[in-house]
């Protein structure tokens, strides 16, 4: 190898490095959480992906998030493997876009995605993990598969429901958990924050075993 040869690779990675950007060789995993942005949505059903993920990204942070991919995002290295965690910020009916262009970007086989969403046909603090499968009415994970073009990519579900019988679901969806409803969320969402660990660790059929 040529001396300016050398020179290039060592100044190409060492800018790589310092701006943060992990390129698609050093990414193993992608873990994203569906939800809306902004303090209206906060707490609501629709948002315990966020949660999930806020969750993970406190325990296994490498950095500051950053605004990246339509969302924001943050490296992380969970059971000794490199991931990045994301929060679409497009909306959940458009949560696609985000996916697609850190899938894109990262060159990323569709096994080593995970998405966490919430699931209104689940009763409230069941978890159920899938390895494919369709939407099953969750718009968010409709609109990544589309954009994918595939339903081949792990999906953690989060009970939120049932939808009661006078309620529209899109508004249910928006709304908040009850008081009675809060214990138990909080602890299913801290179960898939481990069900999340356990999916990178030990793969999506260890994490169907232990958590469905």
């Amino acid at each position: 190898m040529s001396g300016w040869r050398r020179l290039y690779e060592l100044i190409t990675s060492v800018t790589s490095y310092s701006e943060g950007d992990q390129g698609p060789s050093k990414l193993m995993k992608l873990i994203v959480g569906l939800g809306n942005p902004g303090k209206r949505y906060e707490k609501t059903r629709h948002n315990v992906g966020f949660e999930v993920l806020n969750i993970v990204a406190g325990r296994f942070a490498d950095e500051a998030a950053k605004d990246k991919f339509d969302g924001r995002a943050v490296a992380a290295t969970i059971a000794g493997q490199r991931a990045l965690l994301l929060w679409p910020h497009t909306l959940m009916n458009r949560s696609g876009q985000s996916v697609q262009a850190a899938v894109n970007f990262y060159q990323l086989p569709l096994d080593e995605l995970l998405v966490v969403c919430d699931d209104f046909n689940l009763t409230t603090g069941t978890l159920r993990f899938r390895s494919r499968g369709s939407a099953g009415g969750q718009r968010g994970l409709q609109d990544i598969a589309r954009r994918l073009g595939s339903e081949e990519f792990s999906r953690l579900r989060i009970g939120i429901g049932p939808v009661p019988d006078a309620w529209d679901a899109a508004d249910f969806v928006l709304g908040r958990f009850g008081a009675d409803e809060r214990s138990v969320i909080e602890a299913a969402i801290g179960q898939a924050a481990d069900g999340v660990e356990c999916w990178v660790a030990e793969g999506v059929e260890a994490a169907m075993n232990k958590f469905n």
